[in-house]
C-alpha cells in the first residue's frame, strides 16, 4: 500500500473540497433568496435537502471503498458532482434548487470514504487521532460558509457556484495521480456484512451518538446563516463569519477528541460530551441576546467536536471486520441528524413563535445518550471482568449467598469434568470426595465467617469418580452495605505437585 501520511493528506484535502461543495446552497441561500424567492418552509427544506442523499449514500460509499479503494471512489464522486453544481448555477426555481441540492449530497457522502480507507494504514492505537485529522475536512464547510458570500458579493452567486467546477476537476486529478492503487481491498457481500452487524446494539448506540454530535454540527452549519439573518437581523456576511467560527472550532476540536479517545476511556469522554451538550441546549433555549446565543453555540461546537472524534474511535474498535458498512451506517445516521433539526426548528417557530422547544430537544436527546453511555461503560467493564474469569487458568466457582452454584469457568470444567450446565443450580457438595468429614466443612465455613476467607488443601471428586487433591481458596463478596452477595471459590489441581514430593 502507499505511504500512509500521503494518503491521509490527500484524503483530508479531498474531504475539505467535498464539504466545501456540500454546503454551497446553505452558504449562498440568503443571497440566492433575493432572486429565487422562497417561503420559510421552502427555505428550511432547501438548506437541509443536501443532507438526505449525503447521508443515505454514506452506507454504499463506505462499503464500496472497502471493495474498490478510496482513489476510485473519490474520483467517481467528484466527476458526478460536476452535474448538480452546474445545474445549481442555472437554477431559477424552488424545483431547480431541490433537484440540484439533492444530488449535491454526494459531496457529503464522501466522508465515508476516508473513515473506511485510512484505518487500513495505521495501527489501532492511532485510529482515533487519524480519523480526527481526516475529519478536519469538515473545515471545508467553514471555507464556503465564510468565503462564498464574500465572493458572491463581488461576482454574483451564479459565477461563485461555477468556480466550484474547477475545484472538483482539480480534486479528481489529484486523486488520479496520487491516490493509492495498491490499497488493501475487501470483497465481502454487503448482505453478509449487514447480517453480521444489524442485531448488534452497539452499532445502533454509536449511530444514536453520531446522530446527535455530527447531526448537531451539520444542522448548525446549514441553518445558522439563515437563522442569524432572520432572527438577529445580521447581514449575510456577518452571519457567514459567525457560522464559520462555529465550524472551525468544532473541526479543530474533533482530532483532539480522537486523540483523547486513544489515550483514555472513550466512554468517559462521551459522558462529558453529552452532559455538556445537554447543558448547552438549555442555554440556547433561553438566549434572548446574540451574546448569550454565541456562548451557547460555541459550547455546542466544543462538545460535538469532541464527540465526533470519539465515536469514530469506537467504530473500528468494535467492528474491524465490517468497518466499511458500519462506518457508512454510523456516518449516515450522523448526516440524517443534520436534516431534521432545521425543519423542526422552523415548524416549532411557526407554531409557537420561538425556538426554545427545538433547542430543548437537543438537550433531552443528549441527556438520554448520557444515560446510555453510562450503561455501555459498565457493560464494558463487566465484559472485561467476565473475560478475565473465563480466561484464567484456575478453576472458578461462584455461588449465591445460599451456596447454590451460579457460574463456573472453563477451567472448572477442565479440572472436574463437569460442564457448566451440569452444576449450575447444584450445591458444591456435588464435588465432595468423602475423605473429609462434616466437621472439616463446618470449621471451613466458620473460618470464612470469622476471617473473611479460607484457603487450604482439600480432596474432591471428578465427574468420572476419580478423587484428586486441590488447593482451594474461598472468599465472600459483599455489597456496599456489608451484606454477603455471593461466594467465590478458586482452585487448582495439585496432583502432580504431591506426586513429585
Amino acid at each position: 500500500m502507499g505511504k500512509p501520511n500521503v494518503q491521509l493528506s490527500l484524503q483530508t484535502i479531498s474531504l475539505i473540497g467535498g464539504f466545501m461543495v456540500w454546503v454551497l446552497i446553505s452558504s449562498l441561500m440568503p443571497i440566492m433568496n433575493e432572486d429565487i424567492h422562497l417561503t420559510a418552509g421552502q427555505l428550511s427544506l432547501i438548506t437541509a435537502i443536501p443532507v438526505i442523499l449525503g447521508s443515505l449514500l454514506r452506507v454504499p460509499l463506505g462499503f464500496y471503498t472497502n471493495r474498490y479503494g478510496a482513489r476510485s471512489m473519490f474520483i467517481i464522486s467528484f466527476i458526478i458532482l460536476l452535474f448538480p453544481v452546474f445545474y445549481l448555477s442555472i437554477a431559477n426555481s424552488f424545483a431547480d434548487l431541490f433537484i440540484g441540492g439533492l444530488f449535491l449530497g454526494v459531496a457529503g457522502a464522501t466522508f465515508s470514504i476516508g473513515v473506511t480507507s485510512l484505518p487500513k494504514y495505521y495501527p489501532k492505537e492511532k485510529h482515533g487521532l487519524v480519523n480526527g485529522i481526516y475529519a478536519i475536512g469538515n473545515a471545508g464547510t467553514a471555507v464556503t460558509t465564510f468565503g462564498a458570500p464574500i465572493i458572491a458579493g463581488a461576482i454574483g452567486w451564479v459565477n461563485t457556484i461555477r468556480l466550484f467546477l474547477i475545484l472538483l476537476l482539480v480534486l479528481a486529478a489529484l486523486n488520479f495521480i496520487l491516490g493509492d492503487r495498491q490499497e488493501k481491498k475487501v470483497r465481502v457481500s454487503m448482505v453478509k456484512q449487514w447480517q453480521a452487524v444489524y442485531r448488534n446494539q452497539t452499532l445502533w448506540f454509536l449511530s444514536l451518538f453520531y446522530f446527535i454530535t455530527f447531526g448537531a454540527f451539520v444542522a448548525f452549519t446549514v441553518y445558522l446563516p439563515s437563522f442569524l439573518v432572520d432572527h438577529f437581523s445580521l447581514n449575510p456576511t456577518d452571519a457567514g463569519i459567525r457560522t464559520a467560527g462555529f465550524i472551525v472550532l468544532a473541526t479543530i476540536i474533533r482530532p483532539i477528541g480522537g486523540w483523547l479517545a486513544d489515550k483514555f476511556n472513550p466512554y468517559i469522554i462521551l459522558m462529558v460530551v453529552f452532559l455538556g451538550t445537554s447543558v448547552s441546549g438549555v442555554l440556547l433555549s433561553f438566549s434572548p441576546t446574540i451574546g448569550i446565543y454565541t456562548i451557547g453555540t460555541l459550547s455546542v461546537a466544543v462538545f460535538v467536536g469532541l464527540g465526533n472524534g470519539t465515536v469514530f474511535k469506537l467504530v473500528p474498535l468494535y467492528f474491524s471486520k465490517q468497518s466499511g458498512i458500519v462506518n457508512g451506517i454510523v456516518a449516515a445516521m450522523g448526516g440524517l441528524g443534520g436534516f431534521f433539526p432545521p425543519i423542526v426548528l422552523t415548524t416549532v417557530f411557526n407554531m409557537t413563535g420561538h425556538y426554545a422547544i427545538g433547542f430543548m430537544a437537543l438537550s433531552e436527546f443528549s441527556l438520554v445518550s448520557f444515560v446510555i453511555v453510562i450503561y455501555m461503560y459498565y457493560r464494558d467493564r463487566l465484559n472485561i471482568e467476565s473475560k478475565i474469569i473465563e480466561g484464567t487458568a484456575e478453576g472458578i466457582m461462584v455461588t449465591d449467598r445460599n451456596r447454590i452454584i451460579q457460574n463456573v469457568n472453563p477451567a472448572f470444567t477442565r479440572v472436574t469434568g463437569y460442564a457448566k450446565e451440569e452444576v449450575v443450580g447444584e450445591k458444591p457438595s456435588i464435588l465432595q470426595s468423602g475423605k473429609q468429614g462434616p466437621s472439616f466443612y463446618k470449621n471451613m465455613w466458620q473460618t470464612i465467617e470469622e476471617k473473611g476467607y479460607w484457603e487450604g488443601e482439600i480432596w474432591n471428586k471428578r465427574k468420572n469418580g476419580e478423587v484428586y487433591p486441590e488447593w482451594l481458596s474461598i472468599s465472600p463478596i459483599k455489597n456496599s452495605a456489608g451484606e454477603i452477595e455471593c461466594y467465590v471459590g478458586m482452585f487448582s489441581d495439585i496432583t502432580e505437585t504431591k506426586q513429585s514430593k
